[in-house]
């Protein structure tokens, strides 16, 4: 039977395929294709695991003291009995041989089956021995982990790797974390579903990315939908059709045939300069996670990174923070890769929706407060970590040497946070001179998404060389909407009057001081803000590569000089999207 699910719209498109549900379990479970030929090897390591379970159990049992209650041997009989029920370990070796996971994620998918199975038990005893079948799962989890401790870890090629099978995939999840997301760029999966989030959050964020359809905040989606179901993903209406009938699956095919027809016309825009009718050029420039990510950059026509998320380096590494020969490679890669063009590099934005792995037990234990996106990130995390701060800014300023640079600060919010920058940077430099290590000066940028340093910017523009303005945190903070929240998300407005009052005004200030100002948040990239931000005098913007073509499509039929006459009443409107959308219809 079809069903629909609804969420929110994050990622436009239409994406068709099964479901690949990785779920979520309190043992952290890796989630990669294997190659044919390690299909052996997987259906062996499950084996091993059985085995081992198998044998601590049967030791529990034996080391039960006589007085035990009788209960506790009929317990462990029951995990035995789940333990070789070939309703868990055939199916899970064929999820191994015909899906070619690897065996901790097939042991988790053949769960999420057989959990349904004792959901939908009329008796109640029954339903509630899934709890002992999840205990056994966890144990065969944990065999598995240190069965492949001597295993070289799998890391983001093994996503690229051929499935074993024909159909499309779709990804289905509670949440997604932005470290793991890395893994699924340019990955077989087609779309994605998470049952959490927002429209900024960054799984969505990197949804836009990787230009993949994606619904976020949909809720009980990981429990409705089954391992292997018929998917659609709607980016465009935040809906997800399971086990669709066959004549709306054919609607929706036709929709991807005109989806990639669109697609195909804009990009033939791509070395097009971005001009305004009246001759305004407009900068377009991308944002990138990775050095990875500059080719799509250059393909998509932008003319310079205008945000490089350097934390990106930092996130999935068990903890260990990349040093500073490591940082100044890849930002090296990412600064020739875009051939002479500027990159500019954000210095690491860590905490609130993107923790540290080791944050939990080290240096950032402190930052599992009630709410981490009002805690230690960022700039504030970077000047309370001198070293790993010194280190970062001596990579970006070895990086220099290769090309134009910018470093961008984030999260700012007070001048004195400049002031120790810039002491920072400049013992840098003089720790790289006297290593005999060439780097060029570069220029410092404050990025404004704190409303604090939106109103006291003029203090702040003679201690930056340019501004960069992150509407995600911006209407977060001026609206106190956490944006990972689905359960606020509706209240998350971009044309919240104030937020487009303080967009305005930083963008005014700068412009008046000299000092070039960009906006790099998701307002960049949406087309229904194009018009608006021209006509506040913006003229760069950074944004995904994938959405570049669309917004110079428009800035191609804007006339910039027309639109700064209209920008006034709407901004004094109590509804700037309505009065917006009727000026623009009556110019």
């Amino acid at each position: 039977m079809s069903i629909q699910i609804f969420g929110l719209p994050v990622s436009r498109g239409v994406a068709i395929g099964r479901a690949v549900l990785v779920a979520s379990s309190r043992v952290d479970v890796a989630h990669y294709f294997i190659d044919a030929a390690d299909i052996p090897r997987e259906v062996e390591r499950l084996r091993r695991a059985r085995d081992a379970v198998a044998e601590e159990l049967s030791h529990l049992k034996d080391e039960l003291p006589h007085d035990a209650p009788p209960e506790l041997s009929a317990l462990l009989d029951v995990h035995l009995m789940l333990l070789h029920d070939e309703a868990l370990t055939q199916p899970t070796k064929q999820w191994i041989s015909e899906r070619h996971y690897n065996a901790e994620w097939a042991l988790s998918a053949q769960f999420e089956v057989v959990a349904r199975q004792f959901d939908e038990m009329e008796d109640e005893y029954l339903r509630e021995r899934k709890a002992d079948l999840e205990q056994v799962i966890e144990r065969l989890l944990r065999a598995l982990a240190r069965d492949a401790a001597g295993q070289p870890p799998a890391g983001p090629g093994a996503l690229t790797r051929d499935f074993g099978g024909e159909d499309p995939l779709v990804l289905v999840s509670s949440d997604i974390a932005p470290a793991d997301l890395l893994h699924f760029k340019r990955s077989v999966f087609t779309g994605f579903v998470t049952d959490v989030g927002g429209r900024t959050s960054h799984t969505a964020i990197v949804a836009r990315s990787m230009d993949i359809p994606a619904v976020v905040g949909a809720r009980e989606a990981s429990r409705v939908i089954r391992q292997d179901d018929w998917l659609v993903i709607d980016g465009d209406a935040g809906a997800v059709i399971v086990n669709p009938s066959p004549i709306v699956l054919e609607e929706y095919r036709f929709r991807q045939r005109q989806i990639e027809l669109e697609r195909a016309r804009l990009h033939r825009l791509r070395f097009t300069p971005a001009v305004t009718l009246d001759g305004e050029a407009v900068e377009l420039l991308a944002n990138i996670e990775l050095p990875s990510d500059a080719p799509a950059a250059l393909e998509a026509g932008a003319v310079g990174v205008g945000l490089f998320r350097s934390e990106f380096l930092f996130l999935n590494r068990g903890g260990a923070l990349p040093d500073e020969d490591e940082q100044y490679e890849a930002y090296r890669a990412a600064v020739e890769a875009m051939g002479g063009l500027p990159v500019t590099i954000r210095t690491v934005d860590i905490g609130a929706d993107k923790p540290l792995d080791r944050m939990s037990a080290q240096e950032l234990r402190h930052d599992h407060s009630l709410n981490p996106a009002l805690g230690r990130r960022a700039i504030r995390w970077s000047l309370a970590e001198p070293a790993m701060f010194r280190q970062q800014v001596r990579a970006i300023l070895r990086a220099s040497a290769h090309g134009k640079v910018r470093m961008l600060v984030p999260m700012v919010m007070h001048a004195r946070e400049l002031h120790q920058t810039r002491e920072v940077v400049a013992r840098a430099k003089r720790q790289l001179e006297d290593a005999g290590r060439p780097y060029t000066d570069i220029e410092i940028g404050a990025m404004i998404e704190v409303p604090a340093a939106a109103l006291t910017l003029p203090s702040l523009l003679p201690l930056v060389d340019f501004v960069s303005i992150g509407t995600n945190d911006l209407i977060q903070y001026t609206l106190a909407i956490d944006r990972a929240d689905e359960a606020v998300a509706s209240l998350y407005e971009p044309w919240h009057p104030a937020v487009l009052r303080l967009v305005a005004d930083v963008i005014a200030a700068s412009r008046r001081a000299g000092k070039s100002v960009s906006v790099c948040g998701e307002m960049a990239g949406d087309p229904a803000f194009t018009e608006l931000l021209l006509a506040m005098g913006l003229r760069s913007f950074s944004m995904h590569p994938a959405q570049i073509a669309a917004i110079k499509q428009r800035i191609l039929r804007a006339d910039a000089r027309r639109l700064a006459t209209l920008v006034d009443e709407a901004l004094a409107a109590d509804d700037p999207a309505q009065a917006w959308a009727r000026l623009l219809r009556s110019r």
